[in-house]
């Protein structure tokens, strides 16, 4: 199920699921998304604190549900992510959901909501840059790729700039699907544990030391979530090493967990937990990847929204 397409000129909501925020990285983000033609909207109580939650889940549940069901909101980006997302899951109303597609936006903790929405909505949702980081940075979003997965582009490629290069060299077709490896790991043996048969998985985190990196792949792998996988891609992976100096480099830990699996693999894409320029990837929509020589591309084979 495709939402419709952001045009310049709607309104799109700020949510905050997860940990608290701070006013003025909120309005400063807003700010930026006013200066690219939107409208945006927020309630006041987005800047609520219980403990590390941007207020008590009742709050964070009504806000979500209600930005869904709004008929003037269009687009629904997080704020940030932290942790708590996890605490809406058995909570939230999917049939309101549904009944009002939106696109929905974020990274990081949100990839529970994301990857929720995908498999018991059927909803395609959007890997994302969020308010308080990205959108307030002159330089924390990749344009092309939001545009493109937002306004419905009919299809569009992901390639030089991206950050991507190739490990093991192919091609392969699958659904894009995936979000940050901790969160991905922390579903297995839930209710909402990820569906990854014929995906085009993306994986990315941060500040994760490599062997925690092998531990949670090696997870993945030994409870079959790579068994159908039809290509894996890394993100940046930012912070991820033990100690400055070490003799061995984050690549080769996942080229001996994933390297045997006879797919493709690419690191280094810039989506979710970046640097800069960070680059939108809907979930639940067919894509292309080809990893060859020294170079990668994401070709992104239908719209993400709808007309």
């Amino acid at each position: 199920m495709k939402p419709p397409a952001l045009r310049k000129g709607d309104t799109v909501a700020i949510v905050a699921p997860a940990s608290n925020t701070k006013r003025e990285h909120t309005e400063a983000g807003a700010e930026r998304l006013r200066e690219l033609g939107y409208q945006t909207l927020f309630l006041d109580s987005i800047f609520d604190k219980d403990l590390y939650f941007a207020g008590t889940l009742e709050r964070r549940v009504r806000e979500l549900e209600e930005m869904f069901v709004r008929d003037d909101v269009r687009a629904i980006v997080c704020a940030r992510g932290g942790y708590g997302t996890n605490y809406l899951l058995e909570r939230l109303d999917l049939y309101k959901i549904r009944r009002h597609p939106k696109i929905f936006a974020g990274y990081s903790d949100v990839t529970s909501l994301l990857t929720h929405f995908a498999d018991a909505a059927g909803l395609v949702v959007f890997h994302a840059p969020m308010i308080n980081k990205d959108f307030r940075d002159p330089v924390g979003v990749d344009l092309a790729s939001w545009e493109a997965a937002v306004g419905g582009t009919s299809s569009w490629t992901i390639a030089q700039g991206s950050g991507a290069k190739p490990l093991v060299p192919g091609a392969a077709e699958g659904i894009l699907y995936g979000g940050c490896l901790s969160i991905l790991v922390a579903s297995l043996g839930t209710p909402y544990e990820i569906h990854t048969a014929g995906t085009l998985l993306f994986l990315e985190d941060i500040a994760t030391k490599p062997y925690q990196v092998d531990r949670m792949l090696m997870q993945l792998k030994l409870a079959g979530k790579l068994r159908e996988v039809r290509g894996i891609l890394f993100g940046e992976m930012l912070d991820c090493v033990q100690v400055a100096n070490q003799g061995y480099t984050l690549e080769e830990v996942v080229l001996r967990v994933v390297g045997d699996l006879g797919i493709p693999v690419a690191y280094g894409l810039r989506s979710g937990h970046v640097s800069h320029r960070n680059i939108t990837l809907p979930f639940g929509v067919r894509a292309g990847l080809r990893a060859e020589a020294e170079n990668v591309s994401l070709h992104i084979l239908e719209p993400a929204t709808e007309a």
